[in-house]
């Protein structure tokens, strides 16, 4: 079929114009923006990978466990040397771990490393340690078994009464308010085990937070030194004698039955 009328060559030649005119256009617009949904389109890809590779690195930073004991026998090995292996010291400059709670010891040992709890020591110690090993170190003493002490039976009647009734008149709070009647502490609150600790080492930390040294900067660390404040030197005696003797159910021999 053939169109050769006369108005319609016209028509279709300007149509065609038209379109070319039109096609041209559309590719150059599309050409201008490309560019600028690409760098869009690369920018926002990239945030969004940082942002997947984000939370992947903080979930594996705060991937702690529960302490393993059987791990953490491995990693106490090199406190042994103040602590005793098995938490037992036999110098009573240093405390007795046997029994104390995860919780606490992670809490002491992070306080060690920030440099929050001043001991050159312990700093030296802690620092290399993960929270992983923390809580694997934790859980090992935690297994053990506190070797009972002896209290010096004149100073008993005196530190009694101040472990379990405190002293109304002087605002000093019953110490086993927070440490329990038998002194085996709160783990949950992170209030340490005092039950067969050395005389020695608690006499030496109760003066310690007497003269205003502080293990920290938040609320909880700031609980015992200003109890210690209200403690004159007899007081302190006789609690660190009497917390020695004190023992809990499970540090007790076993009765023979007849």
């Amino acid at each position: 079929m053939s169109f050769r009328s006369a108005g319609f060559r016209p028509t279709v030649l300007g149509a065609a114009v038209a379109l070319v005119f039109a096609l041209s256009a559309s590719a150059l617009m599309a050409q201008d923006a490309k560019p600028k949904t690409d760098a869009p389109a690369a920018a926002a890809t990239a945030p969004a990978s940082a942002a997947t590779a984000a939370p992947a690195a903080a979930t594996v930073a705060v991937a702690v466990k529960p302490g393993d004991a059987t791990a953490g026998q491995a990693k106490a090995a090199v406190c042994g040397a103040c602590h005793g292996m098995d938490g037992n010291s036999s110098d009573a400059q240093y405390p007795k771990l046997a029994g104390q709670s995860e919780q606490y010891i992670v809490r002491q040992l992070t306080n060690f490393k920030s440099g929050k709890r001043q001991n050159p020591i312990m700093m030296g110690m802690a620092t290399p340690l993960s929270e992983q090993d923390m809580h694997d170190v934790g859980a090992y003493f935690a297994s053990k078994t506190p070797l009972p002490g002896v209290a010096d039976q004149a100073l008993v009647e005196h530190g009694q009464t101040l472990f379990r009734q405190g002293d109304a008149k002087r605002d000093i709070p019953a110490c086993m308010a927070c440490h329990s009647i038998d002194g085996r502490g709160n783990p949950g609150a992170m209030y340490p085990q005092l039950t067969s600790q050395h005389a020695q080492y608690i006499e030496a930390t109760l003066k310690s937070w007497h003269d205003g040294t502080t293990w920290g900067d938040d609320a909880h660390s700031q609980i015992m030194p200003a109890i210690a404040k209200k403690l004159d030197a007899d007081d302190i005696a006789a609690l660190a004698s009497y917390i020695e003797g004190l023992h809990s159910a499970d540090s007790q021999p076993a009765t023979a039955t007849p």
